[in-house]
């Protein structure tokens, strides 16, 4: 499957969904030191970094994980990078017996979600206000 966007809005429905976080869908955050501040609740930091050192052990946790969601701050190059690399990892692990994954990029990244959902527990935890301060967010 190519990889695709997701919304901020559709991404908060499978949140507060009957899903499950790290069963039925897995949130991958892949800022760096960016990432204090706040984060999507239940996600899964694995920072740009170190990330291809860490890369086939996520393809290995999340082989029965049915959606896979990356971002960083904007989702403009951390975050879709890492997940084109993830979806042609994948393809190359994947054995006959693995679940169809559809791999997604949340369009606007961390940065939108906070402006728009900071205030709602269920879909936004350790937000800090001190760091997003309002000339920084939309």
């Amino acid at each position: 499957m190519p990889v695709k966007y997701i919304s901020g809005d559709d991404l908060s429905a499978i949140i507060k969904s009957d899903k499950r976080p790290r069963k039925d869908y897995l949130i991958v955050d892949v800022r760096d030191d960016d990432y204090i501040g706040g984060n999507i609740t239940n996600c899964h930091n694995v920072p740009s970094v170190t990330f291809l050192d860490n890369l086939d052990d996520l393809v290995r946790d999340a082989k029965e994980i049915p959606q896979v969601i990356f971002h960083c701050a904007l989702s403009q190059s951390r975050g879709p990078k890492a997940a084109r690399i993830y979806n042609d990892r994948r393809k190359q692990l994947q054995d006959d017996k693995d679940i169809p994954q559809q791999v997604l990029i949340l369009r606007g990244g961390f940065t939108e979600f906070q402006a728009k959902f900071k205030d709602d527990p269920q879909l936004v935890e350790n937000w800090n206000k001190h760091i997003w301060a309002a000339e920084w967010s939309f």
